[in-house]
């Protein structure tokens, strides 16, 4: 098993989750309006998102987590 440092696993999330955005079609800041997230914080990698939130995200982008975590 690979050892990641926190900024690095921040850093993956946030590339996947901006690439879903992306696909989707939308903004961030459209995104916050549909979610109440602040996308541009957990882009930039420095915002560490909690579980409920990751769920939420999923949700949103209509994605499981077992794929969310397939394309990182």
């Amino acid at each position: 098993m690979e050892n990641f440092s926190k900024d690095e696993v921040l850093v993956q999330l946030a590339q996947r989750i901006k690439v879903l955005r992306k696909q989707k079609g939308v903004s961030q800041q459209n995104a916050y309006n549909d979610t109440g997230i602040h996308f541009a914080r957990i882009e930039q990698g420095k915002r560490d998102i909690n579980y409920s939130t990751l769920l939420r995200i999923c949700v949103y982008f209509e994605v499981s987590l077992k794929d969310f975590f397939n394309q990182i």
